[in-house]
């Protein structure tokens, strides 16, 4: 199929995301005219977001109230919107971001560069990473390899047929939602591929440590329940990050208080997190200031990230599903 032949269509989500929300709008607009429809799907905003993306041309769907907001849920319904005269290739994108003009236009280049891929993704930056030490980490994070990869973010262009074919999103995640997705299109043999071009700018809008901290606890809940439902496949799916947060963040800091009650001695055992820090400053020191960031509040945020994987493991137990736990 030739490029200039292929119909696209984006889904974009978001909740209170206000001039972020028109930024994003309008870049899909200025994307060369290759996107047919964009579709905004809201989550209860209060802000009058869904007027403002009728009025700049979007086709709005406000999500059922009474039912719990996830961002699979939100993706879902604005791919069923698609589904009567549906696309070649769907642009999924967060509110809170910008299109580069010419990401369209590369990650077609990409799919025509890779037969069996399914998912396109590029490079999502932070708009203001010298805002926050938490938005500097945020853009550290989005800058994966190039490559095939096993998963991409909440940005990326796919294959409409792929997608269809697996069922879209698991609507039930309250994060994750996307290598859980990419899962099951990697089992059915597609592609991810991450290219060496600019596709979105993100904007966190996260400068208080206490939206680090949830926003850490939320991929803690995320890594346990990504194990407990693909762990057991061939990429043993985030059983490595689920049992480093519950090692890090629960199993030491439970044995060095033990341990310190049979002798103050063991107390030398806190020494461990420090010289974690210490070790992967060292081995991140070619990054500079960022390495040694990333190397703090990745100990750091062990603790967090186990808070949110015992969550997860208690709502299991009790039978019930968590709600979203929102950063912003």
């Amino acid at each position: 199929m030739q490029p200039d032949a292929v119909v696209i269509d984006a889904v974009v989500i978001g909740r209170n995301e206000g001039q972020r929300l028109r930024i994003a709008l309008a870049s899909l607009r200025a994307g060369g005219g290759r996107v047919r429809r964009v579709i905004y799907v809201d989550s209860g905003s209060t802000d009058g977001s869904q007027a403002l993306a009728a009025a700049m041309g979007a086709e709005v769907v406000a999500l059922d109230l009474t039912r719990p907001f996830t961002a699979a849920r939100a993706r879902n319904a604005g791919l069923a919107a698609l589904a009567a005269d549906p696309p070649d290739f769907v642009q999924l994108m967060d509110g809170d971001c910008e299109l580069d003009p010419g990401w369209i236009a590369a990650a077609l280049q990409g799919f025509a560069a890779h037969s069996g891929a399914v998912v396109i993704c590029g490079r999502r930056r932070e708009r203001y990473p010298a805002a926050s030490v938490y938005n500097r980490l945020c853009d550290r994070e989005w800058n994966t390899p190039v490559g095939e990869a096993l998963a991409c973010g909440g940005d990326a262009l796919m294959r409409w047929q792929a997608l269809q074919a697996v069922g879209f999103y698991r609507e039930d995640l309250i994060a994750g939602e996307e290598p859980e997705l990419c899962q099951r299109l990697r089992r059915k043999g597609g592609q991810i591929w991450r290219i060496d071009a600019e596709m979105t700018l993100h904007d966190a809008a996260m400068t208080r440590f206490p939206q680090w901290w949830r926003r850490t606890k939320r991929a803690g809940y995320a890594f346990a329940e990504g194990a407990a439902l693909h762990g057991a496949g061939p990429d043993r799916h985030w059983r490595r990050e689920a049992r480093r947060a519950l090692i890090w963040g629960a199993g030491l800091p439970l044995s060095v208080v033990a341990l310190a009650l049979i002798h103050p001695a063991f107390l030398l055992l806190a020494l461990a997190w420090p010289l974690q820090v210490a070790r992967l400053a060292w081995r991140l020191r070619h990054e500079g200031r960022a390495g040694r960031e990333a190397a703090f509040f990745t100990v750091l945020g062990k603790f967090p990230e186990a808070i949110g994987a015992i969550g997860f493991y208690l709502d299991r137990l009790r039978g019930r599903k968590r709600g979203l736990i929102e950063y912003k």
